[in-house]
C-alpha cells in the first residue's frame, strides 16, 4: 500500500471537484479531501447519494461542500458550460479535479460486444472526462497549484480478454493523461497523473468479479494516501505518471 501521512491541513483553502462522489472510491475521496481542509464539489448522477455524502462531510466538520447532480452519460456541452459558469461564480477557481466516475460495461469478447454499451462506456469513461477537463481548464489555470487525477486500471496498461470497452477506455484515459501532462508541463501550475486503485471493495469490483470474496479487498478509505498525496502540494514535481494506490514506492517518488 502507498505510504503517506497527510497533515490535517494538507488541502486547506483548496477547491476540489470529485466525479462519481456518491459512493465507493469517489465518496471516500470526497470525505478524505474534506477532512484535510478542502471545499469539495460533489458530482454524480444520484442526488440522494450526494446528499448523504454532503451530510457526512458536515458531520465530520469539513468545509461546506457543494452538490451538482450531473449524469455524465447524457450530459450535453451546454450542461458542462453551465457547470463551469456556476463554479466560476461561486468559487472563481478550481485547485483539484478527480475523475473518478466510471462504468464497467460488460465482460464479453469484442466480437460480440454490444455497440450501444460500448458507446455508453466510452461516453462516461473517456468523453465526459475530456469535455469536463476542457471546460474547467480556465478555472484550473487560476490555481497556484492545481492537480488533475484520472482513474486508470491494470487493464488500461495491458489488455486482457473480455474486458472490452472498459479496458479500451482506460488505455484512452492513460493516453489523455500523458498528452495533457506534456502539454501543461512548464507552462502552467497544473500537474496531471493517473491512479490505478487496484482491487478495492466497491460495487463495480463485485460486479466484475462475482466469485471473489469482497472482504478480501481493502476498503476505499484505506487507499486514500495516494489520492491525498497527488492532490496536495507534496506532489508538485509529479506529472505525467500512472501510479498504483496499492503499490509500494520509495519514500520519495
Amino acid at each position: 500500500m502507498f505510504e503517506y501521512t497527510a497533515p490535517t491541513n494538507l488541502l486547506e483553502n483548496r477547491i476540489i471537484l470529485v466525479t462519481g462522489a456518491g459512493d465507493g472510491i469517489g465518496r471516500a475521496a470526497a470525505l478524505s479531501y474534506a477532512s484535510h481542509g478542502a471545499t469539495v464539489i460533489l458530482i454524480g448522477k444520484t442526488a440522494a447519494k450526494l446528499d448523504a455524502v454532503y451530510d457526512e462531510i458536515e458531520a465530520l466538520g469539513g468545509p461546506q461542500p457543494a452538490i451538482v447532480p450531473l449524469n455524465l452519460e447524457t450530459a450535453t456541452e451546454h450542461d458542462y458550460i453551465e457547470l463551469t459558469n456556476i463554479l466560476e461564480n461561486e468559487f472563481g477557481r478550481i485547485d483539484g479535479l478527480l475523475h473518478n466516475a466510471g462504468i464497467l460495461g460488460v465482460r464479453t469478447p469484442l466480437e460480440s460486444y454490444d455497440p450501444i454499451i460500448w458507446q455508453q462506456v466510452m461516453q462516461v469513461n473517456v468523453n465526459a472526462a475530456f469535455i469536463l477537463t476542457q471546460n474547467l481548464m480556465p478555472l484550473l489555470r487560476r490555481s497556484e497549484d492545481a492537480s488533475i487525477i484520472f482513474t486508470s486500471s491494470g487493464v488500461g496498461r495491458a489488455g486482457r480478454a473480455y474486458w472490452g470497452a472498459y479496458s479500451v477506455s482506460k488505455f484512452a484515459t492513460e493516453g489523455m493523461m500523458q498528452i495533457l501532462a506534456d502539454e501543461l508541463e512548464n507552462t502552467t501550475n497544473i500537474r496531471t497523473n493517473c491512479i490505478n486503485p487496484g482491487a478495492t471493495r466497491t460495487n463495480m469490483r463485485a460486479y466484475a468479479y462475482p466469485a471473489e470474496q469482497p472482504e478480501n479487498n481493502p476498503e476505499p478509505a484505506s487507499i486514500m494516501p495516494l489520492y491525498l498525496y497527488l492532490m496536495g502540494p507534496d506532489s508538485k514535481d509529479i506529472n505525467g505518471q500512472s501510479l498504483d494506490a496499492q503499490g509500494i514506492y520509495p519514500k520519495k517518488l
